[in-house]
């Protein structure tokens, strides 16, 4: 690594550092000013208080990162300006892109680490914080939601499934129905009807069963079972359960076999879908905001200048925090597909930063 590369990378890594540790002082002080007061009131013990707050770290972290990423490159380029480094990197011949290239790297290498950072650490602190606030503090249990009524999903082969009701501590169902019909010609193959069905040995044992089967969409048998068990029915007990867990308490896989199961049975699940394309894209922001520090490379030394440059810079970060919260939103409400509502707003400030980068050049 070139000498340059070390000056302007340590430079960065130790501004960063600094501005880091600020954020994380800043926010908790503001955290425990509003929430201290509400937590006092439910009699919580000091370790529950004192753990709560600090299982907020990651959470803090992850949302402030693009923030920290981007006053950290404009203090650095504002140095590098102030005291007309820049202009002496570029007499030498060197180019702007070429200057940041240590930040990009530091940018990429630090959205992967937030990537992962997202995906291992943060679910299990924000689980937990969930559990100290609930069972300890507030002296309530969290449970799933086992207990549901009137589910209609499409199951596999075309099969159409209504349940009257799941009893999820004892899994069992009540008023079964499940349609098979065919699909090119609009016509009944088979319904099934049963008014119970108990989870026994991997497989549900419907009570009081009714198989009608149906030849070109005319009725042409019944099948009676007083209790019997049917191949057909793929669908377990946990395919029912919603968990009480929010997107963000879950990892990406865990989130993503959440998704097949509420898929598999027919809810909806555009939020989850958004939540699981945001754990991948807003990692990669931190890289892409990076790249609005560079403007400040080719201003001139003049305070006005730079504080303008600063200013710029916030509104941008405030900009895409914003513009995320509203394809968010979309997404949610099914205006965005998923990969679009999470990946819109790094497409296009990854265009304009680019564009920025290759201006500053001139």
């Amino acid at each position: 690594m070139r000498i340059l590369d070390k000056y302007i990378l340590k430079s960065y890594i130790t501004t960063f550092l600094v501005i880091l540790f600020s954020f994380f002082v800043l926010f908790l002080v503001v955290d425990i000013s509003d929430r201290l007061p509400r937590l006092l009131r439910k009699s919580a013990e000091i370790s529950d208080i004192i753990a709560y707050f600090v299982l907020r770290i990651p959470y803090l972290m992850l949302l402030a990162s693009p923030v920290i990423i981007l006053l950290s490159g404009l203090f650095v380029m504002n140095n590098l300006s102030k005291y007309s480094e820049s202009i002496a990197i570029r007499a030498a011949g060197i180019s702007i892109f070429r200057m940041i290239t240590p930040l990009i790297w530091f940018g990429l290498f630090f959205s992967i680490f937030i990537m992962f950072f997202g995906d291992f650490v943060l679910p299990k602190a924000e689980e937990y914080r969930n559990y100290i606030y609930t069972e300890k503090i507030k002296n309530m249990k969290v449970k799933d939601n086992k207990m549901r009524s009137h589910i209609n999903y499409l199951g596999q082969n075309n099969n159409l499934y209504y349940i009257g009701f799941f009893d999820g501590y004892r899994n069992t169902l009540k008023t079964i129905d499940v349609t098979n019909y065919d699909e090119k010609r609009g016509v009944l193959n088979k319904k099934i009807t049963a008014t119970s069905a108990d989870w026994k040995n991997g497989a549900w044992q419907f009570e009081n069963c009714d198989i009608r089967i149906f030849k070109n969409g005319k009725f042409e048998e019944l099948i009676h079972y007083d209790s019997t068990t049917i191949a057909e029915i793929d669908v377990k007990p946990i395919d029912f359960i919603k968990s009480a867990k929010k997107p963000i308490s879950m990892n990406y896989f865990e989130l993503k076999e959440y998704i097949k199961r509420l898929k598999k049975i027919g809810e909806k699940y555009s939020k989850e879908l958004v939540e699981l394309n945001l754990k991948i894209s807003f990692p990669f922001a931190n890289l892409i905001i990076l790249l609005f520090s560079v403007p400040l490379v080719s201003t001139m030394s003049r305070s006005k200048g730079r504080g303008m440059v600063f200013a710029i810079g916030l509104l941008v970060c405030f900009l895409y925090l914003s513009a995320l919260r509203i394809c968010q939103s979309l997404g949610y409400n099914e205006v965005l597909s998923p990969f679009m509502a999470a990946w819109l707003p790094n497409i296009v400030f990854a265009f304009v930063g680019i564009i920025f980068v290759v201006k500053a050049e001139v």
